[in-house]
């Protein structure tokens, strides 16, 4: 059995950040244009399950509807979560033309009590019905969650895949390009051929019922615990970012296939960098030992194993990845942001005082967003005395924390801080993405200070950053000052100001949004000498990682960093949300961004930490 008892913190924590990144597991997605193969016209034979109250379904009940939509789903899919709405909206559109939509619940692992509380927080009109021992997903050959099968009055197969393409393989539109399901049910109630029946559903393997060798060698106790606590367990646990724990070995087993899968295609654990520059602290790659042990293990059907005495999880503050409780919480909004259900949200931006009245060091800090199902990224940035009114204009340059998808708490070496002058104010920018319900959300940053008597090096952050999207001439004519439409790989190079003596490269932080392919960064001496730093061959703007090395580089006096991004504005780029338009400098994530931000630390003298200063 895999019901978890006390998962209830963790069900329906999951969001997109996770979703772009791990549920990226289909070999290849239709783009706007393109379908699978058509299907044959399999019939539906027989359904006979129960709803999560016990009340049981037949086939002959919906004999009255002429066209049924039966969606796989699951209660800890974030992809799930979102066409569970989506669908909702689409069965109140259909239900007079008779059109009726069912959901199948056919994860071992998903209990009625989940499904309950599922169908109760989505507030799901339709009926949803368990699926035990997966025979009907086996019946009709399910795959994933959330998937949709359409049949027609006589119960055959007309169209099966996705509902749309707005959520997918790496890439959250703000609206879809091609609405699937719709227009498969638009063609059936005109008496057509469906001109798409057959797309590939994104989203989560169904954790079917199997076989356990209990032969195998490889089991959860010997070989997989020791792999998912060192790489896993910071996201999978409770009241953490990833929406279901790995914590222990049943839950583990019930998403044994979908691991196998994430891992082996490179989407988990979730690492968008080169190992061929610098070493990494938080390198999260697999070695091809552990992917190897991870398939053998999947292939077995998770066995379990004996029990391993693993040491307790690493302890943390309820709610923060702080290293301890922070002295100082800072809330983003005095009072709860609301979020529509749909639609774009701008960049919502606020102003706070803390009210520090002397110089603050910080050695770590973290953006704690009120609700994950809907912020997609927090920055904050200290605006010293007196320059409130510059801050638009400088925020490129006063970069101070940031939460953004994947981000995780990377506290400084010892002796190392951030300053916060006295009388400074904190200024945020917050971007929201709506879920498909209206939700309410107030975040926090927390703060754990240094003595500055102890603090012998003060971090800073900079960045190689432009504004000029023209890149290179083309034929001679320089172009505008833009991304072009349609241009697969359009490079733009920023240099940063000169680094201060005595100055060490801590870590690095690209930033793009949806267009970004690629990003690098390079370091250029005084004497013209370059060294390549960091490779991020496969950027990802719902994982945005801070790459911190392992040994921190010293720099000679005046060297510079150099960083070049490269974007897909073409139609190719599922993430990309109009290719037919040129792409400018903006804040919000359908214009476009060239920051290469970059941490260093300087040493501090004797006078200035026996003075505080």
């Amino acid at each position: 059995m895999c019901w978890r008892k006390a998962f209830g913190s963790v069900v329906g924590k999951g969001w997109l950040l996770w979703l772009a990144a791990c549920l990226s597991v289909v070999t290849g997605e239709p783009g706007v244009h393109a379908a699978a193969p058509a299907i044959e016209p399999i019939k539906l034979e027989s359904l006979d399950l129960k709803d999560f109250r016990g009340r049981e379904f037949k086939l002959q009940d919906f004999s009255d509807d002429s066209f049924l939509v039966v969606a796989f789903l699951g209660t800890e899919c974030p992809l799930a979560k979102h066409y569970a709405n989506r669908l909702k909206s689409i069965a109140r559109v259909y239900d007079s033309k008779s059109v009726q939509v069912l959901a199948i619940m056919s994860n071992r692992q998903d209990s009625l009590e989940e499904i309950e509380a599922f169908v109760l927080r989505q507030k799901l009109t339709y009926p949803v019905l368990k699926d035990p021992s997966n025979l009907f997903a086996d019946q009709v050959g399910a795959k994933r969650t959330p998937e949709v099968f359409v049949y027609d009055e006589k119960r055959n197969l007309r169209y099966r895949g996705r509902v749309d393409d707005q959520w997918g393989v790496s890439h959250k539109l703000d609206e879809p390009r091609r609405r699937d399901l719709q227009l498969a049910l638009d063609d059936l109630l005109e008496g057509k051929e469906v001109t798409v029946a057959r797309t590939e559903a994104s989203g989560c393997i169904i954790s079917r019922t199997k076989k356990v060798d209990t032969e195998s060698e490889v089991t959860y106790g010997s070989h997989i615990a020791k792999i998912l606590r060192k790489n896993c367990i910071g996201c999978h646990r409770e009241g953490e970012i990833a929406p279901f724990a790995l914590t222990n070995g049943e839950d583990a087993a019930c998403w044994a296939d979908m691991i196998a899968e994430v891992v082996r295609d490179g989407r988990m654990p979730p690492w968008h960098a080169t190992d061929e520059y610098e070493k990494l602290s938080n390198d999260r790659n697999l070695s091809d030992e552990e992917k190897n042990l991870i398939q053998k293990w999947a292939d077995a059907g998770g066995p379990l194993g004996v029990d391993l005495e693993l040491p307790p999880l690493s302890e943390k503050p309820e709610g923060w990845q702080l290293p301890r409780e922070p002295d100082l919480v800072v809330p983003v909004t005095f009072v709860p942001e609301s979020i529509r259900a749909t639609g774009e949200e701008r960049y919502r931006f606020f102003m706070q005082d803390p009210g520090f009245k002397e110089d603050k060091w910080v050695t770590a800090a973290e953006l704690r967003p009120g609700n994950r199902e809907v912020v997609h990224h927090i920055l904050a940035f200290v605006v010293p005395p007196g320059q409130e009114r510059k801050v638009l204009s400088a925020a490129v340059r006063t970069y101070f924390f940031g939460f953004v998808p994947g981000s995780r708490v990377e506290p400084f070496p010892p002796g190392h801080a951030k300053k916060i002058p006295a009388g400074s104010r904190i200024y945020f920018q917050v971007h929201y993405t709506p879920n498909g319900t209206p939700q309410k959300d107030q975040s926090h940053l927390g703060l754990v200070f240094a003595d500055p008597a102890k603090v012998t090096h003060e971090v800073k952050t900079d960045s190689a950053w432009t504004r000029d999207f023209r890149g290179s001439q083309r034929n001679g004519i320089r172009m505008r000052n833009a991304i072009p439409q349609g241009a697969e790989a359009h490079r733009i190079t920023a240099k940063s100001e000169s680094l201060p003596a005595g100055a060490k490269l801590l870590a690095f932080s690209p930033h793009m949004h949806t267009r970004g392919k690629s990003f690098n960064y390079e370091l250029v001496t005084p004497r013209g000498e370059s060294r390549m730093l960091l490779n991020v061959p496969n950027y990802d703007f719902n994982w945005q990682t801070t790459y911190v090395l392992k040994n921190p580089i010293p720099v000679a006096s005046g060297s510079r960093i150099r960083s070049e991004a490269v974007y897909d504005n073409s139609e190719n780029n599922l993430s990309n949300p109009n290719w037919e338009a040129d792409v400018y400098w903006g804040d919000q994530t359908d214009d476009e961004m060239m920051i290469g931000y970059f941490h260093y630390s300087v040493p501090r003298t004797a006078g200035q930490i026996s003075g505080g200063k």
